[in-house]
């Protein structure tokens, strides 16, 4: 830290003066504070630009319903709360699709992990498969969810 030499004269009721010399900080410790805090992400960060629409293509009348969210990036080594919001996504493991709504508040947890995932859209070319064709049914590495079933009677 910064400190000054200081000295201070005083004359004393008998006329005579004494020289105290001394250290003084410029900046006070004691009123830093040496907690982390989460930073503010500013509300422009989360609206939607007509350059993303550009870049990213998709068109913002009719959005997809649900998003294929793979992590790209190991977990270790993040902030807390990176963290906490990668494990509230399932994103523990690298790699690793999950599906999940395309919702304001799904939006907002993956812009906080925006760099650490890669997100496609869920398409459905045959449609929603039904109760039976469930379990028959595969995730494409195109984001395509496709039958089995479906595929083997064409």
């Amino acid at each position: 830290m910064a400190r000054i030499l200081c000295s201070v004269v005083q004359t004393s009721p008998g006329g005579l003066q004494t020289v105290r010399k001394g250290v003084k900080s410029l900046i006070d410790t004691d009123s830093l504070i040496h907690k982390f805090t989460r930073s503010r992400i500013p509300d422009k960060v989360f609206q939607a630009s007509p350059e993303d629409l550009k870049k990213y293509g998709g068109d913002p009348q009719h959005p997809h319903k649900l998003h294929i969210v793979a992590g790209i990036e190991s977990t270790q080594r993040l902030l807390h709360w990176e963290n906490e919001t990668s494990r509230m996504l399932g994103l523990q493991k690298a790699h690793t699709p999950q599906v999940h709504r395309n919702i304001p508040s799904v939006t907002v947890k993956l812009k906080i992990v925006k760099y650490l995932i890669r997100i496609k859209p869920l398409k459905l070319p045959q449609g929603l498969p039904t109760e039976d064709n469930m379990s028959n049914s595969y995730l494409n590495s195109t984001g395509e969810l496709s039958s089995a079933m479906a595929s083997k009677a064409c």
